[in-house]
């Protein structure tokens, strides 16, 4: 965390030197203290506009979220319907957002619909092929043992499968919740009233580069604290590991190793 924060402090210390000693205009590359002052002095216009993005990318993670859970459920269960529809599936992910975004706010209006539908769509599949490995991970002899105590197959899911597939389904989470916010401002992008979306277009188009980077800054926030929000549920909802990780460390310590070494 340190060595990250130490290079990022660096990186915006270079910025800030380029940009006051270049001669570089402020309307072409402004410094990220002009950045900052600019997203303080209109922090109340972000804010407004922050608020229709972050319900967006909520709904639509938490409707993505479902659908991953219903349909790999629905795979591990039938598999002969991994056939056919992971084909279905992999076509989604190669279609373009910025050519999808426009049809979709054409077909379903200006309002949250079509947000919660692109922010669905973008996150969606990694959370889905992360469940059905897991589910496919799960040790043979745990299920047959379980079946064997007369555990029913929707029982062997929940106390076998589905704890199995925990650490597949973080590490999609993970992957996907990065998109979310990315979605959404797509989608605003191609329609919307309001959101960081709309406000970074309206800040292009006023020659303000300034603003965009200060949008673009809040929407990166956002995507950190999501991210954030999801290692915390894991190390809530996956407490073995966090033990497992601890005496990891311990064992690594010096004066502790297995070879009896210093």
């Amino acid at each position: 965390m340190v060595p990250a924060a130490l290079a990022f402090a660096l990186l915006l210390a270079a910025w800030e030197l380029y940009a006051r000693l270049g001669g570089i205009a402020p309307t072409v590359l402004p410094a990220p203290s002009r950045v900052l002052l600019q997203a303080w002095e209109n922090r109340e216009a972000l804010a407004e506009n922050t608020l229709p993005t972050i319900r967006a990318t909520a709904a639509g993670f938490a409707c993505s979220l479902f659908a991953a859970f219903i349909l790999s459920a629905l795979v591990d269960f039938l598999p002969r319907l991994r056939r056919a529809l992971f084909p279905l599936l992999i076509a989604s992910q190669t279609l373009p957002l910025v050519a999808i975004a426009p049809l979709v706010v054409l077909w379903f209006g200006f309002g949250l619909a079509p947000k919660i539908l692109l922010v669905a769509l973008v996150t969606f599949f990694p959370m889905m092929v992360a469940l059905v490995e897991g589910f496919a991970a799960t040790e043979k002899e745990i299920a047959e043992m379980l079946a064997a105590m007369g555990a029913g197959r929707w029982r062997i899911f929940w106390l076998a499968r589905l704890p199995s597939a925990l650490p597949y389904f973080f590490a999609g989470l993970r992957i996907s919740i990065t998109y979310a916010v990315v979605g959404a401002i797509f989608a605003e992008y191609a329609g919307a009233a309001k959101g960081l979306g709309i406000y970074m277009l309206s800040a292009k188009n006023n020659f303000r580069p300034d603003l965009v980077l200060a949008a673009v800054a809040v929407s990166a926030a956002l995507t950190l604290a999501l991210f954030g929000l999801a290692v915390l549920v894991q190390r809530l909802a996956m407490p073995w590991e966090n033990a497992k990780s601890e005496r990891g460390g311990r064992d690594r310590k010096p004066g502790h190793a297995r070879d009896g070494s210093p």
